[in-house]
């Protein structure tokens, strides 16, 4: 219910440049899991413009921490859906073989 009351009242915001709503008068700051998510996904389909603005985001240490963390709960999320170890897939995903 408050998440479509959210909505609600930000449908008459303007889109901002990447089409987001804007939140008023201030600039809207971003969290270094939101920039490593960006970044992250934008490495993945090799968006140079897109890397380049989360870079902005945040300081390169929160970014790189942010990375890491992503990294992380990425390898436990395909471990439990192959149910396997976390090494074990780490080392898959890097093309590394079996320990």
């Amino acid at each position: 219910m408050i998440d479509k009351l959210r909505k609600f009242w930000r449908a008459d915001k303007p889109l901002d440049e990447r089409g987001t709503r804007s939140t008023g008068g201030h600039k809207r700051t971003h969290n270094l899991f939101e920039a490593a998510a960006v970044y992250a996904a934008a490495c993945a389909e090799d968006d140079q413009d897109e890397m380049d603005r989360a870079r902005q985001w945040v300081s390169p240490e929160a970014l790189s921490f942010g990375v890491s963390e992503l990294a992380c709960r990425a390898v436990i999320a395909l471990a439990r859906e192959r149910d396997e170890s976390p090494r074990d897939v780490a080392r898959s995903l890097m093309g590394l073989p079996a320990a």
